[in-house]
């Protein structure tokens, strides 16, 4: 083996470099790399070490490179795409036929896989493969095809296509709601139910903390009967249809919940979001009709749904 080959660098420390460099951040590089937070940053340290200079600046709440660091990320990523390349040469890789669809769990759960026996039927002779995950992809890597992302309505990226927004609303079974002796006909009788949480350490999606919602409600300070927490929405939603607690809803993602039943709206006021659902082309699949078709179905499906969207309340509540 060559001597400079030997003084190579291990592959997982310049992967999780080059994952850490790109998101400016140890927790989100080792969550796309199914590692733990502390073995990125140790990886990365031992990578520092062995170059023998800082790659990053570390503040209390920051990631940065250093310009050294920059300088080597952008040859890593060049060699790394290099490698990929030649990977895919050796295997004699065929892009299997079809599309890639990036999009969150929730999303992918609650509203995309109900939907998509709808468009196989329309265009049998595509497949697609659904990639659900709440790490955000680069769409420039080839990888995926399209991306429907939650996005701030006002940082949307050129040619993204706007699917519905978003409306928030506490939701809850009709079993809890006609159960003696535990009320919500106001806010102020949440004090006496279990509230559902989507588990947020980071502060990801503040829209979705239950305090958000109840200091713009006039009960800042409202202490629940009890509390449970989960890691994914869709979980937060299933523990709502089976009566044990209450949730913060998302309509159009729970729309048909509401629409059969399983969950009501009971009080009347609602929150509107400053973000929406936009599906989001890779720049390799722009021209590609399979894909447009797919970002057409996509768009025809959200101007149904918004047309079918009636939030029935409890029977103690009203419709705005």
């Amino acid at each position: 083996m060559h001597k400079a080959l030997r003084a190579l660098p291990s592959l997982d420390f310049l992967k999780g470099f080059e994952a850490a460099g790109r998101l400016l951040s140890f927790t989100r590089a080792a969550e796309e790399l199914f590692v733990t937070q502390s073995a990125l940053s140790r990886q990365v340290q031992a990578l520092e070490v062995a170059l023998g200079v800082e790659l990053f600046v570390r503040g209390h709440r920051s990631l940065a490179l250093t310009p050294a660091g920059a300088a080597f990320h952008r040859d890593v990523v060049v060699a790394l795409n290099a490698l990929a390349t030649a990977a895919d040469a050796a295997r004699g890789a065929v892009r299997a036929p079809g599309l890639t669809l990036s999009t969150t769990v929730s999303f992918a759960s609650l509203w995309i896989i109900p939907r998509l026996a709808e468009f196989r039927s329309r265009h049998p002779a595509i497949e697609v493969y659904i990639s659900a995950n709440d790490r955000l992809v680069d769409l420039g890597r080839g990888d995926v095809d399209v991306a429907v992302r939650y996005l701030p309505d006002a940082k949307t990226p050129e040619g993204a296509v706007r699917l519905f927004g978003e409306r928030m609303m506490p939701v809850v079974s009709p079993q809890l709601v006609r159960r003696g002796g535990t009320p919500l006909a106001s806010p102020a009788d949440l004090a006496r139910h279990v509230l559902l949480h989507l588990d947020d350490p980071e502060g990801r999606t503040p829209w979705l903390d239950w305090s958000v919602w109840l200091a713009a409600n006039g009960q800042p300070g409202l202490k629940p009967a009890g509390s449970l927490r989960f890691t994914l929405y869709d979980q937060v939603i299933q523990a709502a249809v089976a009566g044990q607690g209450v949730a913060l809803g998302r309509v159009p993602l729970i729309a048909g919940h509401l629409r059969d039943g399983r969950l009501v709206a009971p009080f009347p006021k609602r929150y509107e979001s400053a973000r929406g659902y936009y599906a989001v082309v890779a720049p390799h699949a722009i021209e590609r009709a399979d894909v447009r078709a797919f970002v057409a179905w996509l768009h025809d499906e959200a101007v149904r749904e918004l047309a079918q969207v009636e939030v029935p309340v409890s029977p103690r509540g009203k419709s705005r």
